[in-house]
């Protein structure tokens, strides 16, 4: 395979494996990977099942389809804009699993509870106001609250999920729905006790920089 074949088989794996891992349903949600000034993602409308590497669409950072037959995501333009945000990631993820979206409805933010989500994800994971799904406003609440975490909730809708590859960006999936029920679960024995910033900061870097660098 060249690399153009090997991104668009690494989307269709991860899309099979967010659907295994119940973080979506049918044809919801969306994966991207940044390579360059290109960005590889996933089709409207097809079950991830029957998801193939040639319906994976291609495009410049502009939005203009370079490859593909198939109409890219609703949500292309989220994934636009925050590639131009932070250039550090080059995977996005947008699930709509059932304990994050939990808290989304609520429209709540999901403190940093846990080790690895102060590690992996960054801290606290912020709820983006509401937008409506596709639109161009959706990119613009997303970026109001994200600073440089890998996660955040969207109000009444599901969550984004940020990785400097496809195989952190699914991983920051599983680690914001593990947390997500942790944090409803101890709201049920009591008040959940957010770990101190200088912990979260001091844990981020430790994961940055020398247990998962990326260099």
């Amino acid at each position: 395979m060249n690399e153009m074949e090997l991104l668009k088989a690494d989307i269709v794996k991860y899309g099979k494996k967010i659907k295994s891992a119940n973080l979506v349903s049918g044809t919801w949600g969306n994966i991207s990977i940044r390579h360059g000034d290109k960005i590889y993602i996933t089709p409207c409308g097809i079950d991830y099942d029957n998801l193939l590497p040639e319906d994976i669409v291609t495009l410049n950072l502009e939005g203009k389809v370079i490859d593909g037959t198939k109409k890219p995501s609703t949500e292309l333009n989220t994934h636009i804009e925050l590639y131009k945000f932070r250039e550090d990631i080059n995977s996005i993820i947008h699930i709509h699993s059932i304990y994050a979206t939990s808290i989304a409805a609520a429209r709540k933010n999901i403190p940093a509870i846990v080790d690895d989500m102060a590690m992996i994800i960054g801290g606290e994971v912020p709820c983006a106001k509401y937008a409506f799904p596709g639109s161009k406003t959706i990119a613009q609440n997303i970026i109001e609250v994200i600073e440089n975490k890998n996660a955040v909730l969207l109000s009444n809708h599901g969550a984004i999920c940020l990785g400097r590859d496809i195989e952190e960006a699914f991983l920051v999936c599983e680690i914001l729905e593990k947390s997500a029920q942790i944090y409803l679960f101890s709201t049920q024995i009591g008040i959940p006790k957010p770990l101190a910033m200088e912990e979260v900061e001091k844990m981020r870097d430790v994961y940055l920089n020398i247990y998962n660098s990326k260099e």
